[in-house]
């Protein structure tokens, strides 16, 4: 099932590429229309209607104050891979909204960290096919060592564009 979305599209053409400038170009092209995700430095790795995985590394402008990633970048880096599977499946009549998320800190991140989100055949078809609705997108975040240092809860959204 292909979904005619602008950032399903953009993915499309990005294909291609060479796989280096693929991501690099999509990091880049997300980052002008989600302007927070280039400040933190956030990097996509793949991007699909059933998957998306991105990475942050643990540089100083995401940092705490113990050296580990701060944990409002974790979050960012949690939403941003759940909303980017989830935007691959919304047709452009409609809006993706976070509606809540819950993150809970298990332990201390090592390094730099990966975050994959992912949406089943039933989630895709739902998507498309209703006009508004919600879903918790499944996302894991592990660090450097392979652990989840956090366990996220994401609920999207999407509704009908309103029309101006």
């Amino acid at each position: 099932m292909q979904t005619k979305s602008n950032l399903n599209r953009t993915v499309a053409k990005l294909n291609r590429v060479r796989p280096w400038l693929r991501w690099w170009a999509l990091t880049w092209a997300f980052g002008r229309t989600v302007r927070f995700v280039r400040t933190s430095d956030v990097h996509f790795e793949y991007l699909s209607e059933e998957r998306a995985l991105l990475h942050i590394p643990n540089r100083k402008r995401v940092q705490n104050h113990i050296g580990s990633v701060h944990a409002a970048a974790i979050a960012l880096l949690a939403e941003t891979a759940s909303g980017a599977v989830l935007g691959m499946n919304v047709p452009d009549d409609r809006v993706p909204l976070l509606k809540s998320m819950q993150v809970d800190y298990l332990r201390l991140a090592k390094g730099d960290l990966r975050a994959e989100a992912t949406l089943d055949a039933a989630a895709r078809v739902r998507i498309v096919g209703e006009e508004k609705g919600e879903i918790v997108v499944p996302v894991k975040v592990t660090d450097e060592a392979g652990d989840q240092p956090v366990e996220c809860r994401m609920l999207w959204a999407w509704v009908p564009k309103h029309r101006r």
